[in-house]
Parts: structure tokens; sequence; C-alpha cells
């Protein structure tokens, strides 16, 4: 059994590889990383992509995956609808944080691009139903400049402290999977939701 991730940083990949080892042993991924993805879905919006999406992920089918799991959240609602395409679960990784998010009524969602929060806010309406659900956004200011410089350590240092900011909740939801590792950097009693442990576990159990 085969899993292929899709990526739009190459950061992502180690992430999910050290996930793989502690919670999956020996299974196989495959990662596609694609940086100007993103770029274009921030240009043009996330559809604009679509075909090329569809295009690689049937490649990545034909070579043997069994599920495609999408790490970037600005894209993920693009990738889902191409799962009837391609003929393979395609999931997206944050779906199940919003699931859990949503249960908890009142969300504070962090973000480091704003072109990240209209598929989160989405997916959040998607997963409350008519469960009332009380959603608040913030972009934490300065924190893609230092992700793109290649700060790390800065990136997640001003995602915990916007974290670590907010009040008035009870969950705050990073919306990107290179935040999670900023959750050990955080002081706050606010339960604080990554994705990418949770998506994976999701893709593992739909690719088998």
């Amino acid at each position: 059994m085969t899993l292929a991730l899709l990526h739009t940083s190459p950061v992502h990949v180690p992430v999910f590889d050290a996930l793989r080892d502690a919670d999956h042993p020996g299974l196989a991924l495959r990662h596609l990383v694609d940086e100007d993805l993103l770029l274009r879905a921030r240009e043009s919006g996330p559809e604009a992509v679509s075909g090329e999406i569809r295009a690689l992920l049937a490649g990545v089918v034909a070579e043997g995956a069994s599920a495609v799991l999408c790490t970037c959240s600005t894209i993920g609602a693009v990738a889902e609808s191409v799962s009837s395409v391609i003929g393979v679960p395609v999931l997206r990784v944050d779906r199940p944080m919003a699931a859990a998010a949503v249960r908890r009524g009142r969300v504070v969602v962090l973000a480091a691009i704003t072109g990240t929060l209209a598929p989160t806010l989405a997916l959040l309406a998607e997963e409350a139903g008519e469960r009332p659900v009380e959603v608040r956004t913030v972009v934490v200011d300065g924190a893609w400049a230092r992700f793109e410089a290649g700060d790390r350590d800065g990136y997640l240092d001003l995602v915990a402290a916007a974290a670590d900011a907010v009040t008035e909740a009870d969950v705050i939801v990073l919306a990107q999977a290179s935040m999670a590792d900023a959750v050990s950097r955080t002081v706050t009693r606010i339960p604080v939701l990554s994705s990418p442990r949770p998506g994976l576990t999701a893709a593992v159990a739909a690719a088998r």
C-alpha cells in the first residue's frame, strides 16, 4: 500500500515522514512537491490549478498510490474534488481537525496567509452543518515572510505567540500544516489543534 502526499512546500516532507515512522511504521509514502501550485492558487484562485492537480494525482495513482493526502489548506478542496475522477480517495489534511474543532464551540483560526482563510472557513462550516459555531480569524502578522525566508523558528514563534494571545475561545485551529510544531511552543490553556497527525491517520484508513 502506498499513500501519496501532495505538498506545496518541501518543509512538509520530513514532518510526515516522522509521523509515519511514529504512528504507521512500514507505510510507503510518495511525496509530490509543487510550490508553484500555491503561488498560482493565491494569484488566480484555487480552481485555476484544478487541471494540474488532476493530472498530477492521476499520474501517481497510475503508479500505484491507493489514496492521496493534500497537505495544503488553500488547494485542499480542489484536490478533494478530483477523487471521483482519479478513482481513489483524495483527502485534505485539515478535515479531521476541522471536524474536531466545530464540536467545541467558539473557534479561533490562525493563518499565516489570508488565502488560507476562505477554504478553512468553508471547511469549518461544512463540518459544522446545522451546529451553531462561532468562528473568528487571525492572520499572524509577519509569519509568512518568516516562512518564505526559511526562518522556521521565527515563524513558529510568531504563531505560538498569536495562539497565546487568543482569549474567549474554546479551541484554536492552526489553519496550515506548517504551523503544527508551534503547538509545543504555546503556553495557552486553550486547546490548540493542528492538522498533520489526524490528517495522516485518516488518509491511512482511507488507503486501506
